[in-house]
């Protein structure tokens, strides 16, 4: 995702925090003690304070809307489908499959092992922290803690101060339907979000830029706490020549430009021949023209860059390339047009930063070929696209380039399905969310084999000394078509 995009632009770690000067100290000791207590792991509680949340949702539907609204000059129609609806969906999965998720998964056995119960067991981590960024503050903040209480942990909350409308919201209306003894919402910026690191907690779950995400995993290394690293990059879509044109302008606009283009998932630059880029510019500028009208700074459905620090950085990518489409921006208003730039080089800042806004670089490339090695000699993305009439270029796409996510003839609708997961490679992260990848994430998985206390002389075999007979009888015991699969 995009500069200092998770939240904060996090300070790194220092030293420990001085007992009794630290703000963040009793809050993280009430919510271990509760922890340590026992009252997160029933079923019971845990399918409470998905209800609850459920109820957050529901009872506040209005007060949201207004706060992206703020925030982002979201529509409701627009905060409904990329974060409201999408986080009761992910509650009522985790309500509907919470007691499946939770039982013990059996394990196959051995010859040594025939008569003892092997199987993994689900066990909450316990103090997690969520640390999430400002440009889907709802989505990205509320899908993961579905999956950490899912999972029975206790959770602190770190909403994007950037965002402040819906920080604001989280902040003083989400912990009245939680129970506080096990969950708790921590504000600041840089300063105080650097010195809540410095803590120690059983997971860390973060969404933002790579840059951050390397100061988050640092911080965590020195307590060895594992980490989900949900960030970004420069996300390739490739365009083949046999693509119609318009379908092709349609499917990208739309998501190019969905939020303003501050999508960590959205299509960052086009690769197309220099003929289909002659073919695709008018097409782009009639989906533009359809979707926001002859004036897309009046359409209720085009948001607006979240500040005035991304606004100017945008504005700069302006200048790169040759302008094809828009180009047009409203300081005052946060407002740059759906644009469209051509004649990029690749060594310009259009394409050495993610973007993360309503501009989109076209490269030209003579085929697949060269566009897979453009993509292969740059760091992995969060997500690939290729369009072609052929399942054979599309196949070629997936096969010999890697991404964390990929999608074919289509954009990022697959983040509206939670039986697929999000999550980056390399450079653009690590680790996996959404339905039931977001509770294993939050999911120690335990090992476990009970064996009977007594038949003590069935386990003379594996004691010395050996007999010849014995170290056979061992070695095919524990050959693998010993093993009783499941």
């Amino acid at each position: 995702m995009s500069k200092e995009e998770g939240g904060s632009a996090v300070k790194g770690p220092g030293a420990e925090p001085t007992l009794g000067t630290d703000p963040f100290e009793d809050t993280l000791r009430r919510l271990r003690e509760a922890f340590h207590s026992g009252c997160t792991r029933p079923a019971a509680f845990r399918a409470e304070q998905l209800q609850a949340l459920g109820r957050f949702l529901q009872e506040n539907k209005q007060l949201l809307h207004d706060a992206l609204a703020q925030d982002l000059h979201k529509s409701a129609f627009d905060s409904d489908i990329s974060e409201l609806i999408i986080c009761q969906n992910e509650i009522n999965l985790a309500l509907k499959n919470l007691q499946a998720w939770m039982k013990d998964t059996p394990a196959s056995t051995n010859l040594f092992t025939k008569l003892d119960s092997a199987f993994v067991r689900k066990e909450p981590f316990g103090l997690v922290l969520i640390i999430a960024p400002w440009n889907y503050p709802i989505n990205l903040t509320l899908v993961p803690l579905v999956g950490a209480l899912a999972a029975g942990n206790c959770v602190v909350l770190k909403p994007s101060e950037i965002s402040q409308g819906t920080e604001k919201v989280l902040a003083e209306v989400l912990p009245r339907y939680l129970d506080q003894s096990c969950f708790a919402v921590v504000l600041g910026g840089p300063e105080e979000t650097g010195q809540l690191l410095k803590h120690k907690f059983d997971y860390i779950f973060f969404t933002g830029s790579p840059r951050v995400g390397k100061i988050v995993m640092t911080a965590a290394a020195k307590h060895l706490t594992p980490v989900t690293l949900e960030l970004g990059g420069k996300n390739p879509c490739y365009v083949d020549d046999d693509c119609d044109p318009q379908i092709v302008a349609n499917r990208v606009a739309w998501f190019r430009y969905f939020n303003a283009g501050q999508t960590c998932v959205a299509p960052d630059y086009l690769l197309c021949s220099p003929e289909m880029q002659e073919r695709l510019l008018p097409a782009l500028q009639s989906a533009i023209t359809r979707f926001y009208g002859d004036d897309p700074q009046s359409s209720p459905n085009l948001g607006r860059i979240i500040n005035q620090k991304q606004f100017q950085r945008l504005r700069a990518l302006l200048g790169c390339g040759r302008m094809a489409i828009g180009g047009q921006s409203d300081e005052c208003d946060r407002y740059i047009a759906p644009t469209v730039l051509v004649d990029v080089q690749e060594t310009e800042p259009v394409m050495q930063e993610e973007i993360f806004g309503p501009i989109l670089p076209i490269m030209n490339v003579q085929g697949m070929d060269e566009a897979i090695e453009f993509i292969n000699r740059r760091e992995k993305p969060l997500a690939l696209y290729a369009f072609s009439n052929s399942s054979q270029v599309v196949n070629q796409m997936l096969e010999r380039t890697s991404s964390g996510s990929f999608g074919g003839n289509d954009g990022f609708i697959y983040m509206t399905l939670p039986s697929l997961p999000l999550g980056g490679v390399g450079h653009s992260g690590m680790g996996r969310y959404h339905g039931k990848f977001t509770f294993d994430t939050f999911s120690h998985h335990r090992a476990c084999l009970l064996c009977p206390a007594g038949l003590e002389e069935l386990n003379n075999i594996r004691y010395p000394p050996y007999s010849h007979s014995m170290q056979e009888l061992v070695r095919w015991a524990l050959g693998s078509h010993s093993c009783t699969l499941l």
